[in-house]
């Protein structure tokens, strides 16, 4: 199995698969398939202008579902604003049992084990979604396109990185633009502008206050189940870098919001604004506008603890480690998880462990018998549950 994986994660990293740009590695990785696996039909379903999915089925069974995209390009001047390094990222490299390269802990490795243990177990269905990860205003994803042309099954287990237990329960997440709006200005007249200097040169009172916001909204998580509230600031933007000697009007700042209950986006927005506005009228901000828009992703969804589902699992845990899976709380991570149990299908998360490599953060690092461990607990699921 190990040198089964290794090869699915050397084609993997040869062909770039960033978010909505996945068709040509989904083609290859067919191809591949087939040459291997001629007994299967494998499949490549297109979706957007250039995204595709890798899906077959091989009898009955649930459905297998891990990410084809790696979210970001490593060759991308996007990928260069989130990491700050331009140099290029080196190819996969395997010491011993460590496997490291780029994309394998948000798509690549839990992937590979997806694929081996399909195309071993016989039974079941694999979609390998592109779009899988998040990002604002995307379109259709992978797991819709593949939702809206086939029948979905009773059960699917999502192969994916995440902490060393089962996961049943998952928190949604949703987007919050923050924009304050003053009157633009000259460089060289620092009065003409609204604030006096620029509203970007303000930020800090809307950082601060956005600070407190987020430490009481952390504090008021009422821990549903397995998951948990984060948040964080992704993104700051203003004016024109190339003509620094003119002053924005507008300040934006973009926030990721995590929630494991059913927070209301909208009313968390309104809430929001109308603390900034408050803050706003006490400092040098007082005359800008302030707004918050939200952008819902997903919203929080569990299964029984005592599906069929989660009961297979939590025996092939324990089979495959010798004891049950660890209880878990405050997770903080959502997948397409909570898409799939909003379709009524009963869902379960497990995956292995990643971590950034030493040599370099941008890429992870991941035991390779780990990843083989992971990949015969979604074999025995395949084999072990109806479709």
């Amino acid at each position: 199995m190990r040198q089964r994986l290794l090869d699915v994660l050397h084609l993997l990293d040869a062909t770039p698969a960033p978010r909505g740009r996945e068709r040509t590695a989904a083609h290859r990785l067919r191809a591949w398939c087939a040459d291997r696996w001629p007994h299967v039909e494998w499949e490549v379903l297109e979706h957007g202008p250039a995204g595709g999915s890798l899906l077959a089925t091989h009898g009955a069974g649930p459905l297998l579902y891990s990410h084809l995209d790696t979210s970001l390009d490593a060759g991308d001047a996007s990928y260069h604003l989130v990491t700050g390094d331009n140099a290029p990222v080196g190819p996969l490299t395997v010491d011993d049992d460590a496997v490291a390269g780029f994309g394998l802990g948000v798509a690549r490795g839990p992937a590979a084990a997806a694929l081996v243990a399909f195309a071993e177990a016989g039974a079941g269905r694999l979609l390998l979604a592109g779009s899988g990860t998040h990002r604002r205003a995307s379109g259709t994803t992978g797991l819709e396109a593949y939702a809206d042309a086939y029948p979905l099954p009773r059960s699917a287990i999502v192969a994916k990185c995440g902490p060393p237990t089962l996961l049943w329960h998952e928190p949604g997440a949703f987007y919050l633009t923050v924009r304050v709006t003053g009157r633009s200005g000259a460089a060289m007249m620092a009065e003409s502008a609204t604030p006096p200097g620029g509203v970007v040169a303000r930020a800090g009172v809307v950082l601060d206050e956005l600070a407190r916001w987020r430490t009481d909204y952390l504090a008021a998580d009422p821990r549903v189940g397995q998951t948990g509230r984060a948040c964080g600031i992704g993104a700051i933007s203003g004016g024109w870098p190339d003509k620094p000697d003119l002053l924005p009007a507008r300040l934006r700042i973009d926030l990721y919001v995590v929630a494991g209950d059913q927070v209301e986006p909208a009313l968390l927005a309104a809430g929001l604004a109308d603390r900034l506005r408050a803050r706003c009228a006490e400092s040098v901000l007082r005359d800008c506008a302030v707004d918050v828009e939200a952008e819902p992703v997903a919203q929080a969804a569990a299964t029984a603890g005592d599906a069929p589902v989660v009961t297979a699992a939590r025996a092939a845990w324990r089979d495959e480690f010798g004891a049950q899976p660890p209880p878990v709380t405050g997770w903080t991570g959502s997948t397409d998880g909570v898409v799939l149990r909003a379709r009524g299908v009963d869902t379960v998360r497990l995956g292995p462990q990643a971590k950034p490599a030493a040599d370099d953060p941008r890429r992870d690092e991941l035991s390779l018998t780990q990843l083989a461990a992971y990949a015969r607990l979604y074999r025995r699921l395949l084999t072990g549950l109806p479709g």
